[in-house]
């Protein structure tokens, strides 16, 4: 489905912003290990949180959609997930294929699994290293790569593992997988990551501890816990909500408020570099729900400025990356955002992607193999004007979708499908606003 964005005027109202893509996935799974009936307002009913759910129930756990948002796991307790009788398929969620791969390799039965063509490009081995180490096996493509077979574990090691790359994923997979095991796992990531495994396995009753070490932030779960199940109500995904907003930044006299958004302070690297930026942005009647800080976001129209994003910015902001550099590309002056080579393992490789839209539509742009670096063209310079390939990569349509909103000349995308997976009815959601999406 080809989507083209046009040069649009005010952008203004209230967006319900979908659920935390995240938190959803999260709350499934743990729903799923916990014991008794998990209910869960918010969900985000894309197709990569869909996913989780048909895979939670290929294993066993009662999955129900109960109406919009609402859904209800009953679990199977810590180790007691079935056998699948069919294949996994992961469809394009990463986060699914790692934080699966963590339970299955504590529960000592075979599972076969897969993904769609983005899905078998990105790699496993950051969570197969770890989970082999507690005692999993593994038989993969070359690289680590889906489709793979998982046997587990019949009696989990526990293990002190040092990352080599900070990701919440990777992080999580482990925790997961020690879960399943006696005594104490340890992941020992270099930089701190997003924390929602964390938050939640607490309040579902792990026993679980963070410290700072002088060799990086340490995560400590005491294993072979009693998970018990626990209501969650789902925040706004801040990732989801980054489009409309920089949307609001950057189209003449807009102003929107975007309710019940999630602001973890391990999510908020964009926000920071957004103000950084000169953007007019503010977080109104902050709360917490479910151990989950959340706040309502109002962001009016504003003229950017080019920051420069340090490398220890990189985990707290990485999916947003793509529509920083759109703001950025309307920005005067030059911003350079240091320590995302990350990009190149997502849906696409985001940061050539990126890089090569920016160019497309008229932004002079260098990209290093972890930096790059945007030549603002001003509120009204970006020329706009091409086609961009979104490479199964619903994060690079939606942002280019937003430069097309300001830039000159229309933009558009070849194929939008991709956008369900995180953000349904994303573009029919931006025409009520004022968009011209069509």
């Amino acid at each position: 489905m080809r989507l083209t964005a046009h040069r649009s005027a005010t952008l203004s109202g209230t967006v319900p912003v979908p659920g935390d893509k995240s938190i959803s996935h999260r709350a499934l799974i743990l729903g799923a290990l916990a014991v008794g009936e998990t209910r869960i307002e918010g969900l985000l009913e894309g197709e990569d949180v869909r996913a989780t759910a048909r895979i939670v129930g290929q294993l066993g756990a009662a999955v129900e959609r109960q109406g919009p948002g609402r859904w209800t796991v009953q679990g199977r307790g810590i180790g007691g997930l079935l056998e699948p009788e069919d294949l996994l398929d992961f469809g394009n969620s990463g986060t699914a294929a790692r934080l699966l791969l963590g339970v299955l390799a504590g529960h000592p039965f075979t599972a076969f699994a897969t993904g769609d063509a983005s899905l078998r490009r990105r790699p496993m081995g950051r969570v197969i290293d770890p989970l082999s180490a507690m005692g999993a096996q593994f038989v993969s493509r070359s690289g680590g790569r889906l489709p793979l077979a998982v046997t587990g574990a019949a009696e989990p090691a526990p293990q002190i593992w040092r990352m080599a790359v900070a990701s919440a994923q990777v992080k999580s997979a482990i925790l997961l997988a020690g879960l399943a095991a006696p005594g104490e796992t340890t992941a020992l990531e270099p930089e701190a990551t997003r924390d929602h495994t964390e938050r939640m396995l607490a309040a579902f009753g792990a026993e679980i501890r963070s410290e700072a070490t002088k060799a990086g932030r340490a995560v400590t779960l005491t294993g072979q816990p009693e998970l018990s199940a626990t209501p969650v109500t789902v925040p706004a995904d801040p990732s989801s909500a980054a489009f409309p907003l920089v949307a609001a930044l950057l189209c003449d006299g807009s102003e929107l408020l975007l309710p019940g958004v999630g602001v973890n302070p391990y999510r908020a690297g964009l926000l920071d570099s957004l103000v950084e930026m000169g953007a007019e942005l503010s977080l109104e009647n902050r709360r917490e729900l479910a151990g989950e800080p959340l706040a309502d976001l109002r962001v009016r129209h504003s003229t950017l400025s080019g920051i420069e994003v340090p490398p220890e910015r990189a985990p707290s902001m990485i999916d947003e990356y793509p529509i920083l550099a759109v703001a950025a590309a309307f920005a005067e002056g030059t911003s350079v955002f240091h320590g995302i080579g990350e990009l190149r393992v997502k849906e696409s490789d985001r940061l050539t992607a990126v890089a090569h839209g920016l160019a497309a539509c008229g932004v002079e742009v260098e990209e290093t193999e972890d930096s790059l670096t945007v030549h603002g063209r001003g509120p009204a310079g970006v020329a706009g004007g091409a086609e961009i390939a979104a490479d199964l990569d619903h994060r690079i349509a939606m942002a280019f979708l937003v430069l097309g909103l300001a830039a000159r000349d229309p933009v558009a995308i070849d194929d939008a499908r991709t956008i369900e997976t995180s953000f349904p009815g994303f573009a029919a959601l931006m025409r009520t606003l004022g968009a011209d999406i069509r």
